[in-house]
């Protein structure tokens, strides 16, 4: 059970919350539940059972699929406040899509029992449309990742991931690996090392052992 700051924050981010029936808040509320993942840390494989519908309270999530030779391509990635139903599209009618899921970050997130949900969902049209509108959601952000994959020069996509970190930072600085980069990008962190090598021979960034700080946004979008 969810104390009054969580549940509040939790209520602030379901938009059927005041839709549903004194007895089914009460039961939602009550199916809440609080996990705590490291960075690193898998919550769901296509191998695994489903997992339930998942609410980021703090950190980040990251939603990837992964081929037979172990290459991973992000699909998204979700922060406080976005939720992820994909992880429970075991109860979403025509929804097979396979995902995993990582903690990309330290994260607390807060989990939706999978019968309770399916059990209100039924019978509560506006929980039904809520689940099945942020799925749609979540599709038009894979197809994104995908069309990058498929259409997109990896010079673009790399400029692009550089571009966006930087600006959330706020420092210019981009606190990643090169395998965490390639995992979010979609390619080798071979590809990834000896792109983000000639970008700093023309001056865009500077490496550092675990971080990379974008020196010339302006040529970066050059790219775009």
């Amino acid at each position: 059970m969810l104390d009054e700051t969580q549940l509040a924050f939790a209520r602030s981010h379901l938009d059927f919350f005041d839709k549903l029936t004194d007895e089914d808040r009460v039961k939602l509320e009550r199916a809440i539940t609080v996990t705590r993942f490291n960075k690193g840390a898998s919550l769901r494989s296509k191998d695994t059972e489903c997992l339930g519908v998942i609410l980021v309270h703090a950190g980040e999530l990251r939603t990837y699929i992964q081929s037979e030779d172990g290459r991973e391509v992000t699909l998204y990635r979700l922060g406080p406040g976005e939720l992820c139903i994909l992880s429970a599209s075991c109860i979403l009618n025509s929804i097979t899509f396979d995902v995993s899921i990582a903690a990309s970050q330290e994260t607390e997130a807060f989990r939706i029992n999978l019968g309770v949900f399916d059990e209100i969902m039924k019978r509560n049209v506006w929980v039904e449309n809520f689940a099945y509108k942020s799925a749609i959601e979540r599709f038009s952000d894979v197809m994104w990742a995908i069309e990058q994959v498929l259409f997109m020069r990896f010079d673009k996509r790399l400029a692009i991931f550089l571009l966006d970190e930087s600006a959330a930072a706020n420092t210019g600085e981009i606190r990643a690996t090169h395998d965490e980069i390639a995992k979010n990008v979609g390619s080798a962190r071979e590809v990834v090392s000896r792109m983000l090598k000639s970008f700093e021979s023309q001056g865009l960034v500077e490496l550092g052992r675990g971080a990379i700080r974008v020196k010339n946004r302006e040529r970066l979008k050059q790219f775009l």
